[in-house]
């Protein structure tokens, strides 16, 4: 509950509310807003695509270094200053970001935002948590939920939109303006409380350093491991033994130090460790559909990108529909209950988009996309508030950023099995329906026959056409297969789905009629 101190100013928590969330969306934003604006970055740079990746790489590692490091920087820096540092730094070098003359300087301004940004996420979670007196969480978490879902969702379009009709550098300098009203505000109704200002903290450089080499492997990892064809590179492996190195001496150390720098011991709490991987979950299916289905848009059904990213918005009408609902009836209704039926109906909405073809429209997209957005909203409110119900105050911003980081890990492990398993089990598809296209198939035989006959009627040669014939077969054949592809993922996400709801079970009913112990 807020504090009663009469040192803390007492604010309407709905204006702290939203001083932190101006930022934090517009940093949740910048993970997908970027992905769009890549080739005309690359052009504009004199850059290659692969190279122009690169703005996304850095920002990414950076944003999942600082993550875990966040409640230590609030109890050693003191929360609003490192509040305004982190949104003065993001504003600054969004616009930074928009000059930048070469891809050099993009990739050095993109890392320093995610290194800023980064500390946004469990600070506003955190903020929010303590404004609000537990009994009205369930409300904070939806206002927080808005932001965290429905601006990955937002970015790709938003995106395309300032870049066909603008220029890439507008999807940076757009955060300017919101961000020095952001600035403005944490400065007028963000207060450290008291027992946050009391604490003195050791610096764990070794912490530190264990915990900023393990997650930065871990996540270049995960962010390029597709691209260079996972552990057939040296590159790949090494960091991947880094990143497990790090991290395993990194856990030994943190339960051995009196003071380390991410306390370990929140997971004592059987709620709150069940929450965290229940979230890592969710990180990994939101992510992985997020990039699913536009990949399947566009690759599959011809969507240009700005129509991919628009055919994503009902995803996020649905969330902005039902997070403030379910806000209000967690107060009423058993969380878990609400958190069991949001799994339960996100698993059968991507069945649903499972069972879409190549004469798919509009409306079969949409319907399930904005159902699963419903359900979106029944899973971030309950799970947030019932991870945090029984964690105490001073160890609030340490809980928030493991719960952060391992939503933010679980998406771009999602991002990456996604990605990886479209390109096998594509291959795998091409090398099955291939077989049968022979000169001893009759079916394939008169397909090819029919397809000569078109070209032939179009002017071409035999020989011409005979060839053409070919290409458009193969072509059906590896549309067929990318078809067959995209519907295991989609399973295979709803399986995943299925196989969490047993661990609501886990969870305890938080009490809303007291605070959680001091």
């Amino acid at each position: 509950m807020p504090d009663t101190d009469q040192r803390f100013p007492r604010i309407n928590p709905w204006i702290v509310a939203i001083s932190v969330m101006f930022a934090t969306f517009l940093e949740v934003l910048d993970t997908t807003v970027v992905n769009v604006s890549l080739p005309h970055i690359a052009g504009s740079l004199s850059a290659t695509t692969e190279e122009a990746t690169w703005a996304l790489t850095s920002y990414l590692v950076a944003n999942a270094i600082v993550l875990p490091l966040t409640g230590w920087l609030a109890g050693y820096f003191g929360r609003r200053r490192l509040l305004m540092i982190a949104v003065t730094g993001f504003t600054c070098t969004s616009f930074l970001c928009g000059l930048a003359p070469s891809l050099g300087f993009l990739v050095v301004f993109r890392l320093v935002q995610g290194l800023t940004g980064g500390v946004l996420q469990p600070m506003s979670q955190a903020v929010m948590l303590e404004a609000f007196p537990v009994e009205k969480r369930g409300k904070a978490m939806a206002f927080w939920g808005l932001g965290i879902v429905v601006a990955p969702i937002l970015g790709p379009v938003l995106g395309g939109w300032l870049t066909d009709n603008y220029s890439w550098r507008w999807v940076f300098y757009i955060n300017v303006q919101i961000g020095i009203i952001s600035v403005l505000m944490t400065r007028a109704f963000i207060f450290d409380p008291p027992y946050l200002r009391q604490q003195k903290r050791d610096i764990d450089g070794v912490g530190i350093g264990l915990l900023a080499v393990g997650i930065g492997a871990l996540q270049f990892v995960l962010d390029k491991g597709q691209q260079e064809d996972w552990f057939s590179s040296n590159l790949i492996v090494t960091l991947t033994l880094v990143a497990l190195a790090a991290l395993v001496v990194f856990i030994v150390h943190a339960l051995r130090v009196e003071h380390p720098v991410l306390d370990l011991s929140v997971f004592r709490d059987r709620t709150y460790s069940t929450g965290v991987l229940l979230m890592t979950v969710l990180g990994f299916v939101l992510y992985g559909s997020l990039v699913l289905l536009p990949l399947f848009l566009q690759t599959v059904l011809g969507y240009p990108s700005l129509q991919a990213g628009v055919a994503m918005a009902p995803r996020g009408v649905g969330s902005f529909l039902a997070m403030p609902v379910v806000g209000i009836l967690i107060a009423k209704v058993d969380a878990r209950k609400l958190l069991a039926g949001g799994l339960s109906v996100g698993a059968i909405t991507l069945y649903a988009l499972s069972n879409i073809n190549l004469q798919a429209g509009y409306w079969d997209i949409f319907w399930p996309q904005f159902v699963q957005g419903l359900s979106m909203g029944l899973l971030f409110v309950p799970l947030s508030t019932l991870t945090m119900a029984m964690i105490p105050r001073e160890k609030m911003g340490n809980a928030t950023s493991i719960f952060s980081l391992m939503r933010n890990l679980g998406g771009s492990v999602g991002i990456a099995t996604v990605a990886t398993m479209i390109s096998r089990h594509t291959q795998v598809h091409t090398n099955l329906l291939g077989s049968h296209v022979d000169p001893f198939n009759s079916s394939a035989q008169q397909a090819i026959e029919g397809a000569r006959a078109l070209f032939m009627s179009r002017g071409s040669d035999f020989y011409s056409a005979t060839q053409q014939a070919y290409r458009a077969i193969w072509g059906t054949v590896l549309r067929q297969s990318s078809m067959v592809a995209f519907v295991d993922v989609f399973r295979i996400l709803a399986l995943v789905f299925l196989l969490a709801i047993p661990l609501v079970i886990l969870m305890r009913r938080p009490k809303h009629t007291q605070a959680p112990p001091p």
